[in-house]
């Protein structure tokens, strides 16, 4: 066991590395964003599917390139930082903090939606309560925690396959793959359905709690991305072939729904139990993520200097995680953040936007490059193709923290003239 110049303590090797890429992506997405990306898609929902992966496979290849050359807390708000200048760093770590604060909130209250639907906001904040303290007793807590969920999710989901795909609903003919929607519909739900993609960031923002991350994160954050999309691309043809693409657009539950009429309604809780937990898996790995770049974005100066404190005994950046559960525990109850996944979409393609680009910086070989620019092509078309509200939402919220970035400038070459 190491520690890292700066306290933090390298704990993780491959496997929970991985285990935490898994927490934060095979979590609440797939209980929910199925059937939002059947409604933008129709029968290009698999496509859109597709697409989805292609865009996260190029932003893990980049991301993970990235944190081999700069294992550090912060992911890429470090590599922008230092590929190509101080404001796109501070862009991405603020693009990365709002929308991925957002998805804490919305992962909180779909816990407190499944626990107990009357008192949802009082379950979240519990929830964010329990699992910032989990979080503040270090990381190695925090990686067996989420081991835990991560097998019961998987467990749940493939019950949910299994059930669907022998069942006399499940037929062949509603996995017709077409363009009933347009080509801008399959867009609008590769960019919903990344969302579930996202998660293998935090892998990169744990690069100083990480043993050899050059050889270590190069390894993990592909892997982990693979075993998602085998797993969604399972959900996904199951639910489709009991449900229909036109049905599942329209639940709210979609597995729920799918089990039910595949005719296996005692099923129906341990799914409703089962989206509960990976919702919790997906708010324990947010948490370490957001910190991690808070901390980073504090030691800059970019956010107060407390915040970059590490914890004497835990080794954890406690000052930040507090900071972080505080304001999630505020939003979970005072904001109905339904609307903040298109948000959180937009602010996490920003960022991976700024992560293509920083890769395409580390090498000038032509073939070394096609990836970063796939990447970054995507990530810019995915992000426009998303609702009207959610662009709007979101390049707003980024125009205040670059207008905040700019007058601290300001401030900063006034004082010193």
């Amino acid at each position: 066991m190491t520690r890292t110049d700066d306290g933090l303590r390298r704990t993780l090797g491959v496997r929970d590395a991985v285990v935490v890429g898994l927490g934060s992506m095979v979590g609440a997405g797939v209980f929910s964003a199925l059937g939002p990306a059947a409604r933008a898609a129709g029968s290009g929902l698999l496509t859109g599917l597709a697409v989805a992966a292609v865009v996260a496979y190029c932003n893990a290849v980049s991301s993970a390139r990235l944190a081999a050359r700069y294992p550090a807390s912060g992911g890429t708000y470090v590599y922008g930082r230092e590929r190509l200048g101080a404001f796109w760093g501070y862009l991405a770590g603020w693009a990365f903090v709002v929308g991925k604060t957002a998805s804490c909130a919305a992962m909180a209250l779909t816990v407190g939606a499944y626990v107990w639907p009357g008192q949802a906001h009082a379950v979240a904040v519990a929830a964010v309560v329990a699992l910032t303290a989990v979080n503040y007793g270090g990381i190695q807590k925090s990686a067996w925690l989420t081991r835990v969920i991560v097998a019961a999710v998987l467990a749940v989901l493939a019950a949910v396959v299994v059930v669907c795909l022998t069942s006399g609903r499940a037929a062949a003919g509603r996995l017709d793959i077409g363009l009933s929607s347009g080509a801008g519909g399959v867009l609008q739900a590769a960019g919903l359905l990344f969302f579930a993609f996202a998660g293998y960031a935090r892998i990169a923002t744990l690069g100083e709690e990480v043993r050899d991350p050059a050889r270590t994160i190069p390894r993990a954050v592909p892997l982990a991305l693979g075993i998602a999309l085998v797993v969604y691309a399972c959900v996904a043809v199951a639910v489709l072939a009991v449900l229909g693409a036109g049905p599942l657009g329209h639940t709210a539950a979609p597995l729920a729904d799918a089990v039910r009429a595949a005719g296996a309604p005692g099923l129906v809780p341990v799914v409703r139990a089962g989206a509960a937990v990976a919702a919790l898996g997906s708010l324990l790995a947010l948490i370490l993520g957001v910190s991690r770049t808070t901390l980073a974005m504090a030691r800059d100066g970019h956010l107060p200097g407390a915040l970059a404190a590490v914890h004497p005994r835990f080794r954890v950046p406690h000052r930040a995680e507090l900071a972080v559960g505080t304001v999630v525990a505020v939003l979970a109850a005072t904001v109905d953040v339904r609307g903040a996944i298109g948000f959180s979409s937009f602010g996490v393609l920003v960022y991976y936007a700024v992560a293509n680009a920083s890769a395409w910086t580390l090498s000038p070989a032509t073939r070394a490059r096609v990836v970063p620019a796939v990447g970054l092509l995507g990530c810019a078309t995915l992000a426009f193709a998303l609702p009207a509200a959610s662009v709007a939402v979101g390049a707003g919220v980024l125009a205040v923290g670059v207008a905040a970035y700019g007058v601290r400038r300001w401030w900063a070459a006034r004082r010193g003239a």
